[in-house]
């Protein structure tokens, strides 16, 4: 295996940021996404053999993205040269492939050309990579926190292999914290300070699946601790206040909304309740949501119960003269009342329920099978892939299907009462939890069964 080279691609100012120091400088050194980095993978077998290819880095902030590029570099014999799109235009472009063309010309080695951001450039500006990258004189490596499907010229990501680059564990951002309070070199295990798993827990947690975000955390600490051991007062004091990953009109977004959109169709009120509260967390506009619940009400329940389009048009109303937080109470008993339940103060103990749930468990990824698919690169992602459309199901229930994300328990936030409609809404549930026990001790689906995108 190649000796990385470090020197040139990793900063070793102690004044740099401590996110910037602990980068990995190996490929055991990562943390997370074992997808694309275990032993066997496609990725690391080519950077281990020195065979890298044009590829484009995709996920959230803090997942490896610029780490990934210059490890590749550092086990590679190739030039290696980073842009910044937010800050490089056409001029720095052509100095770049002008340097490519003297190494490649003096030396016969290709340079790694890393754009981050790259979704910033507008497609002329992609357009000028292609020639050169065709012709092996760039190896184009481009990092971007935005759909590539919708960011990036065709004639590009044909060229290019994506890399999907997941949030990282809870368990990977403490092994992340725990190196780097380790480290006498490159972080502060030059002072011995200790802290409690319990404070540890916390900080990975804040993190909400972002590395840089889990280490600038405990630099902050550090900075504030006087002791050896860094409290539970500076943890809380700096966990304050963190938000979820929310993006607004992007991927994340749609995820979610066709999540809670699917969730209603599917009968399950706690599901809708959950992703409901994770896009009110996140900071969607709560009259968006209301227009949505006002559609799920025509294209999922309709005449079935004519009561559901007037309720959602009643949480819209009251959404639009009281705002938050009311009218969201208002918005979140629709959504209840459009999955399988009447109104009742149980939506309200139920809605807190999620929204303490979803503040406290993270950006959770939304299950592929829940994700929309509108082309050709997510639906070779999995998207969409074996959703059961839940009309096309014995009694218009998807048996035995989970639109709850991995790694969350099961919960019931929405528990009718034994009174008014909700009693037979409590022997509906009843009813199709029945159904998703039987489903559960039966074999898989036929592969003929009918699976429908929306």
């Amino acid at each position: 295996m190649p000796t990385p080279v470090p020197k040139p691609l990793f900063s070793t100012a102690p004044a740099a940021p401590l996110a910037d120091r602990m980068r990995p400088r190996t490929l055991e050194e990562m943390c997370g996404q074992s997808h694309l980095l275990a032993p066997g993978k496609p990725l690391r077998r080519a950077i281990e053999a020195d065979r890298p290819h044009s590829m484009v880095f995709w996920g959230p902030p803090g997942t490896g993205k610029t780490t990934l590029a210059r490890l590749l570099a550092a086990y590679s014999r190739a030039n290696f040269r980073k842009l910044s799109a937010v800050l490089s235009g056409v001029k720095d472009i052509r100095e770049a492939v002008a340097e490519a063309r003297k190494v490649w010309e003096r030396e016969g080695r290709g340079t790694i050309l890393f754009i981050d951001e790259v979704h910033r450039f507008n497609k002329s500006q992609q357009d000028a990579f292609l020639p050169h990258v065709e012709a092996g004189t760039l190896i184009f490596i481009g990092a971007t926190t935005e759909n590539p499907s919708f960011e990036l010229n065709n004639a590009l990501l044909s060229r290019a292999r994506v890399y999907v680059l997941k949030p990282l564990r809870i368990e990977d951002l403490e092994r992340v914290i725990d190196r780097a309070l380790a480290d006498p070199m490159r972080g502060p295990g030059d002072r011995g300070l200790t802290l409690d798993p319990k404070q540890r827990r916390l900080l990975a947690e804040a993190a909400d699946g972002d590395a840089r975000r889990a280490l600038n955390l405990l630099e902050l600490a550090v900075d504030l601790t006087d002791g050896s051991e860094i409290g539970a007062d500076v943890v809380a004091e700096l966990i304050a206040g963190q938000v979820r990953r929310f993006d607004k009109g992007g991927d994340v977004f749609y995820d979610q909304i066709s999540a809670l959109h699917k969730s209603v169709r599917g009968s399950a009120p706690d599901a809708a309740l959950y992703w409901l509260a994770r896009m009110i967390d996140g900071g969607c506009d709560p009259r968006y949501i209301a227009r949505r619940v006002v559609r799920m009400a025509s294209e999922d329940i309709g005449t079935a119960d004519p009561r559901a389009l007037e309720l959602a048009l009643n949480a819209w109303e009251v959404q639009e003269r009281l705002g938050s937080p009311e009218g969201e109470l208002a918005v979140a008993q629709a959504v209840v009342y459009l999955a399988c339940a009447a109104k009742s103060n149980a939506v309200y103990q139920a809605w807190n329920a999620a929204l303490e749930d979803a503040r406290r468990s993270g950006s959770l990824e939304v299950p592929v099978h829940l994700r929309n698919a509108p082309t050709r690169l997510m639906q070779e992602l999995g998207y969409g892939k074996r959703y059961r459309y839940a009309h096309d199901e014995p009694e218009g229930y998807a048996a035995g299907e989970n639109y709850l994300p991995e790694g969350l328990p099961h919960p019931r936030y929405y528990a009718p009462v034994d009174r008014g409609l909700e009693i037979r809404i409590r022997e509906k549930l009843a009813r199709l939890r029945e159904l998703d026990r039987a489903a559960a001790g039966r074999e898989a689906a036929p592969a003929d069964r009918k699976v429908r995108r929306e």
